[in-house]
């Protein structure tokens, strides 16, 4: 657990409880970060800051889904930022816990990225936390959000390429790997539109300054932080409907190909069915048949079947199923006939 409140024109670090209680008690406004879960945490949220068990035990699980609560002096949210990770299909969303009451503000990161960064920057100029926790919630909440912006630009690139190789590998020795792919990035996208969803409704209260904790000079900044959240969560259905088309690209050039596998094979058959009747035909072993003492019984058999085989063959050319070029695709907008030009008036004579 660590404390920090502003000691002059400079940002003060307390960790020692005693003194943590001492600072609380003048009415500084203060910030208390979380780290590890002890009972002399526990008994300065319960004690100090009158913290309800059920938040206590919210704090200190790992919950999945979004959550506000408004409690009688102080707001309770759980939001999920993302891990700092470049590769998109790992994406993971990590859990953060923040109350904010009228003279404090209670964060609990188990990544510590995000309180990382708001710390930096109150180092630098202490202001929002001498102006009130209302502010400080508000940088916790807008570097959370930022942290979105990377990972979803990363997408895009991510899933074009699913796009492409789902067209150029399906039906291929290669294919399965691109279809685990697909398959993953559509159950994470799954997840965090699930979670986007409830978390932007919990942006979009914040931002209409329904809470006492939230001052109404601050609201602005909260209606920003939803802003950002809100093209986050427009370009997260988009991507995720890019991979579900990704899918049906999948499976859709899949089957192509394995028709034409399927109709290569019944070709196949098909040339062979009459050839195979044949070779049964004179293989019988009856004394009296025809072509039996023939001498040229074996030719004609031979010739017979290459005859039928040509036949065949040109058929399929014929209706197009072997060999058949592409035909040639119209233009949407037909040629414009040329209209005839009038007749020019003969130069006159010099």
């Amino acid at each position: 657990m660590l404390a920090r409140i502003v000691d002059g024109d400079a940002l003060k670090a307390i960790s020692d409880p005693a003194e943590i209680r001492k600072a609380i008690a003048t009415g500084a406004n203060v910030w208390i970060e979380l780290e590890k879960q002890s009972a002399d945490a526990d008994a300065l949220l319960q004690e100090v800051f009158d913290i309800h068990p059920l938040t206590l035990e919210d704090i200190w699980q790992n919950r999945t889904a979004p959550k506000l609560e408004d409690y009688r002096n102080y707001l309770y949210l759980i939001v999920h930022a993302v891990k700092g990770s470049k590769r998109a299909a790992n994406l993971e969303p990590v859990e953060l816990d923040v109350i904010v009451g009228k003279k404090f503000i209670i964060t609990h990161d188990p990544n510590g990225e995000i309180t990382r960064e708001v710390f930096e920057e109150l180092t630098r100029d202490p202001t929002p936390l001498t102006k009130g926790p209302a502010w400080v919630a508000h940088m916790v909440l807008d570097h959370a959000v930022d942290r979105y912006l990377p990972v979803v630009d990363e997408l895009d690139g991510a899933v074009e390429s699913l796009t492409n190789d789902a067209l150029s590998r399906a039906g291929t020795p290669r294919g399965p790997a691109v279809l685990r792919r697909i398959l993953r990035y559509k159950r994470m996208l799954q997840n965090l539109r699930r979670m986007s969803i409830h978390q932007r409704e919990i942006f979009l209260r914040v931002s209409r300054g329904e809470f006492e904790e939230i001052p109404r000079e601050t609201v602005p900044f909260f209606r920003d932080v939803y802003d950002h959240f809100l093209r986050v969560n427009d370009l997260i259905e988009s991507y995720r409907d890019l991979v579900t088309s990704a899918l049906e690209a999948y499976l859709t050039v899949q089957a192509n190909r394995m028709n034409e596998i399927m109709k290569t094979l019944t070709m196949i058959s098909t040339v062979m069915l009459p050839l195979t009747f044949i070779a049964g035909l004179y293989g019988m072993n009856f004394k009296h048949m025809p072509e039996l003492d023939w001498t040229y019984g074996y030719p004609f058999a031979l010739g017979l079947m290459a005859v039928i085989t040509l036949g065949i063959l040109w058929w399929f050319r014929k209706k197009r199923w072997l060999g058949a070029e592409d035909l040639p695709v119209a233009d949407d907008d037909p040629p414009k006939k040329k209209k005839p030009s009038a007749p020019q008036p003969p130069a006159p004579k010099t």
